[in-house]
């Protein structure tokens, strides 16, 4: 375990046995490394570790404080089941009437960076000139290529740009990679809840899914590796990182057994890792792909969640699948828009990428405390909700919820909000729903909230 998160597990121990009282103050950032002899860094990696979970607050120009006491609601249940081979529906999720704030996981771009995005579009189009009049390269723009694997180098995540693959955003990632190693009718193995939109593309591409129930720290490796054992799965599809709707993470442990039952089986498995770059402290999550070594690792991710859902912009490290890949990709496609490519190549070769990020970070941090105060503060006290550490959304389970007349009146009262059942083919989570928690909780989204949990208190 990493020097900062020994120390902060140590803090958490003090502060439930009283030994840190609530509202004392913690020591100085610089008091902290000399006490414990470690940098200034790891220092404030333990206090950001610390304040993601909740354990202490800042307060300005006045340091770290033990965090006020609150009810918490429990962790959600993970449904237990023997996996097998299912159909998922044919359908394609249309939404309510009604669009709202906390419905689709996304977030809003803050004006610092629209407006070195703007600087970085007019700097792309000063310099294009005739190549306006191109078709895209099918691999990808070479600059956005470079400034993903610096990016990413830095990290400690690093690849060579060769080996990256632009596309249409994640979901075209996660397409072209299932066509490059399965067929019709493959059964492909993703995590229960699994993230609606991948099961529907499963069904419209024809492959059969086999969901793999999920646990505390990931999905249940041994089910999984039964069916790799016994030939019932082509390929897996998972998020490792963030998970939507559970908002788990795979534990470090489950990435690098993730990786080493890929290449033991020689089977792929496709990680859509769009939610990475979104944790709620200053730490990056490796990916499984990073503990790959032969390949059979296909990491998808893009810029929607971090940056612009409208740029349709993502990637593809396709490891041994790459000529598959590039051809399948290539089909019927003539690349990714090239000024868009080199708008983003600029945005984060100059480093403000980056700025945008860390900023985010700190913000999704403070609105998923504020969403999980007043959910806290006015769900049943039966509620169970998630607390991720990272990503967009929030997994709650109402157990007793009656599904029926609930999904009538929210419809009825035009909130958009996605039930549990639209994350599986199977009969379960029928008592859970997600919620975004990617935007500022203002007055007219607490009204929102409001609704909905009186909602759920009148039908549970």
């Amino acid at each position: 375990m990493a020097r900062y998160k020994q120390l902060a597990d140590k803090f958490v121990e003090d502060i439930q046995q009283g030994v840190l009282a609530e509202g004392s103050q913690m020591p100085s950032l610089r008091k902290l490394a000399q006490q414990h002899s470690i940098s200034v860094s790891t220092a404030v990696s333990c206090y950001q570790e610390l304040e993601s979970q909740g354990w202490i607050a800042s307060r300005p120009q006045a340091g770290f404080y033990v965090a006020s006491s609150r009810t918490q609601l429990a962790s959600p249940q993970w449904s237990q089941f023997e996996s097998k081979v299912s159909n998922p529906a044919n359908t394609v999720y249309t939404g309510t009437s009604y669009t709202g704030p906390l419905g689709v996981s996304n977030s809003t771009i803050d004006s610092l960076a629209l407006t070195e995005l703007e600087k970085s579009t007019r700097r792309v189009v000063k310099r294009m000139g005739a190549r306006l009049s191109h078709y895209p390269s099918h691999q990808g723009e070479p600059a956005l290529r470079q400034a993903l694997s610096e990016h990413f180098t830095q990290l400690g995540f690093g690849f060579q740009s060769d080996a990256l693959v632009v596309t249409h955003g994640c979901i075209s990632a996660v397409k072209a990679a299932l066509e490059a190693c399965t067929q019709p009718g493959d059964a492909v193995a993703i995590s229960s809840p699994c993230f609606n939109g991948l099961i529907e593309l499963l069904a419209q591409m024809g492959r059969k899914i086999v969901e793999i129930p999920s646990a505390k720290d990931g999905i249940d490796l041994q089910q999984l590796e039964m069916h790799l054992e016994h030939g019932t799965i082509q390929a897996g599809l998972f998020c490792t990182s963030h998970m939507n709707p559970q908002g788990i993470s795979m534990t470090v442990e489950q990435k690098t057994k993730l990786a080493s039952l890929a290449n033991q089986y020689k089977t792929p498995i496709i990680e859509d890792d769009v939610y990475i770059e979104l944790s709620h402290s200053n730490h990056f999550p490796l990916p499984a792909k990073y503990y790959d070594k032969g390949g059979y690792i296909i990491w998808c991710g893009s810029v929607s969640k971090t940056l612009s859902a409208g740029y349709r912009l993502g990637w593809c490290l396709p490891g041994r699948y790459m000529q598959a890949y590039r051809d399948k990709f290539a089909s019927g496609c003539f690349g990714v828009s090239t000024p868009i490519q080199l708008i983003v190549a600029d945005f984060i070769a100059t480093g403000q990428y980056a700025k945008y990020l860390r900023r985010k970070r700190f913000d999704l941090l403070n609105f998923r405390r504020s969403y999980m105060d007043f959910l806290q503060q006015h769900l049943p006290a039966k509620a169970r909700i998630s607390s991720p550490q990272g990503g967009l959304v929030l997994w709650i389970q109402i157990p007793g919820l009656k599904t029926d007349a609930f999904a009538h009146d929210i419809e009825q009262k035009q909130i958009d909000i996605r039930l549990g059942q639209l994350f599986t083919s199977l009969p379960l989570y029928r008592d859970c729903l997600r919620i975004n928690t990617g935007h500022d909780l203002t007055d007219e989204i607490k009204s929102e909230l409001r609704t909905l949990t009186q909602l759920i208190n009148q039908h549970s």
